[in-house]
């Protein structure tokens, strides 16, 4: 298909030429864009003041980096790229290698919180995984899949090549009104969203939404907050609360929200710092930019408006408004030659089973796995 075949020529002139670039879609959307740089400079986004796409870490002490708007070609390609479903088993319960590692790290996790102030923790690996496919194909088959999902691909050659599809929404502001999600708990779908949850999922989904409210409350004042809802990503099910709110950015920086969100409670735990040493120390491994965040980044944007005045109806204007959509870096893998990296992990609390806690790292590799 037309969108299809221009799609793969930008994506494989970026890489053959080794220059930066990301292609994405946001969810429910039919256009793919891109940011395409014209050099190989590591550009930093400091305050989050510039425009472009951003792609941050998961350790908020180093430094997020930016494909600039200004240095970069944008593209917009209407009509999502297709191609067939390829319906491949993906057993993941096979993958066995790091199992006993895992289980001895959540109850590592398990014992810190019965005896200290840590309260919820979330605890990740990394499966190394075989394919085939080129590059290309694994970002149509990303966007076959997932058209509800924030699906990309990114590109540094100072930094490496990631692919995602995540469900989870850090925060969009668009025209001074912002909106975020707590998303906690995963079971597998199985052909219906009407599923009993468990205390212990139910109750990291309350922790979570209710730090994101306390942290953003000083912010923003009034807040709105929707009932929990199960959430479907793929073969996966989650619980989902929406929370949204007025936003003056003359008052509030973009980098204040930011740092009040990430990493959220749902990526890392609770209290924010107490969860994140525990991570850094424990996990054996650098998550780098899993669980980090990644967007467009201050996006100017024109909108029509109409606007009364006397003697003339109806005369329209246009303001123009700065909007910023980042999500946070779930669901994705880092690609080297014909092996990716693909990252999971898990909220651990005092009612965590060690057992449970790895089969649900198995189940969220089916989403990577089938698609690789």
């Amino acid at each position: 298909m037309e969108a299809a075949h221009s799609l793969t020529a930008y994506l494989q002139h970026q890489l053959e030429a080794d220059l930066p670039f990301v292609i994405y879609r946001k969810p429910d959307s039919s256009t793919i864009q891109g940011f395409f740089q014209e050099d190989q400079t590591l550009h930093y986004a400091g305050d989050l003041s510039q425009s472009g796409f951003v792609f941050a870490p998961f350790d908020d002490h180093e430094k997020a980096i930016i494909i600039p708007g200004e240095q970069a070609q944008e593209l917009h390609i209407k009509g999502s790229a297709e191609i067939h479903a390829i319906d491949t088993p993906f057993d993941a319960s096979t993958l066995v290698a790091d199992k006993a590692q895992h289980i001895e790290l959540v109850k590592k996790g398990i014992n810190t919180i019965k005896s200290s102030e840590l309260k919820k923790v979330v605890l990740s690996r990394k499966q190394q995984l075989k394919t085939n496919k080129s590059t290309e194909e694994i970002l149509l088959q990303l966007l076959h899949d997932h058209p509800k999902a924030f699906v990309y691909c990114w590109y540094h050659p100072k930094i490496g090549l990631w692919l995602g599809a995540t469900p989870e929404t850090l925060v969009s502001i668009a025209n001074r009104q912002l909106r975020t999600m707590s998303l906690a708990g995963t079971q597998a779908f199985l052909g219906t969203n009407d599923v009993m949850w468990g205390d212990k999922e139910l109750e990291e989904q309350q922790m979570v939404t209710q730090t994101i409210v306390s942290r953003l409350e000083p912010l923003l004042g009034s807040l709105r907050v929707s009932e929990v809802q199960t959430h479907r990503a793929a073969s996966l099910l989650h619980l989902k609360t929406d929370i949204t709110g007025a936003v003056d950015l003359t008052t509030v920086s973009l980098k204040d929200i930011v740092e009040a969100l990430h990493p959220t409670p749902a990526v890392c735990g609770l209290p924010k710092n107490l969860a994140q040493q525990f991570i850094l120390e424990n996990e054996q491994y650098k998550r780098a930019y899993y669980t980090g965040f990644l967007g467009e980044l201050n996006l100017k944007s024109a909108r029509s408006r109409a606007r009364n005045r006397r003697n003339v109806e109806n005369l329209a204007y246009t303001s123009i408004s700065s909007n910023s959509h980042l999500f946070v870096n779930l669901r994705c893998m880092q690609l080297r030659e014909d092996t990716a990296f693909v990252y999971v992990g898990g909220g651990i609390t005092a009612a965590s089973d060690p057992l449970a806690e790895w089969i649900e790292t198995v189940n969220k590799l089916t989403t990577m796995g089938a698609v690789l």
